[in-house]
């Protein structure tokens, strides 16, 4: 395809599940007529919400915008770990979940708030000697990985029904909030994993009605939609105060 080199801005898309970010960047490049096009954090297949789409000249920023803090609204499962962390993996433990009062489980959440160091998962796309850990995971291997700084700037606990919990959390870029369910659950001594996730807010970018497209959108090509949905590089700097 001849790529359209005169489109530049930001274009939020709602994900839905079942797809990667990659997919939502192809069907983009289709519906919009342009290759240059990236995106600002990678969200899990099973994950939905956010995107941010950077197009032509908004590339430069992507960085930029990569770096904000990110908020999601999430749900784990006690009781039960799988190599991913989440429920698209396959089942490693199970272990039984004692009767654990509400304050129990805000004292897990606690112990990972602030500053703290979290060990990327197998099944991810951290590169160790330029290979993608989640394709060393397909082979079976597991690798030492280096901890990363992380911050957590504030949680929810939203519903507590035990073996299940819903959370709200906002957090630091490279933060893994399937690690995350992982962790609290080895907190707790009976492990979890993350059954749901939804990104609500990237920096100062949030899934406003009538400032998102759908996936569905950009696959039934509606160009137009996709234009008229999109932020100029002007319209991004008034949003973030620059």
């Amino acid at each position: 395809m001849k790529s359209d080199d005169t489109i530049n801005g930001v274009l939020l898309v709602d994900k839905g599940p079942d797809m990667t970010s990659h997919d939502v960047v192809a069907v983009a490049r289709g519906c919009l007529g342009t290759k240059k096009i990236g995106h600002c954090g990678t969200l899990d297949p099973m994950a939905t919400g956010m995107l941010i789409l950077v197009v032509g000249t908004a590339t430069k920023i992507q960085d930029l915008l990569m770096a904000e803090e990110k908020e999601y609204v999430g749900s784990l499962k006690l009781g039960v770990t799988t190599n991913s962390q989440d429920r698209e993996g396959e089942v490693v433990e199970e272990r039984p979940v004692p009767a654990f009062t509400d304050e129990q489980i805000r004292e897990a959440f606690d112990a990972y708030k602030g500053d703290f160091y979290q060990t990327p998962p197998m099944v991810s796309a951290v590169k160790i000697g330029g290979v993608p850990l989640y394709k060393l995971a397909r082979k079976g291997q597991v690798v030492e990985r280096e901890p990363r700084f992380v911050r957590v700037f504030d949680y929810q606990l939203q519903r507590i029904a035990v073996p299940e919990v819903d959370f709200r959390v906002v957090c630091s870029k490279g933060f893994y909030v399937r690690t995350y369910a992982f962790d609290i659950g080895e907190k707790l001594g009976c492990g979890a994993h993350l059954t749901d996730l939804r990104r609500t807010r990237s920096g100062h970018f949030t899934l406003e009605p009538g400032r998102c497209v759908t996936f569905q959108t950009l696959k039934s090509g509606d160009r137009a939609g996709a234009l008229s949905a999109m932020m100029s590089l002007y319209d991004v700097s008034k949003l973030r105060g620059a």
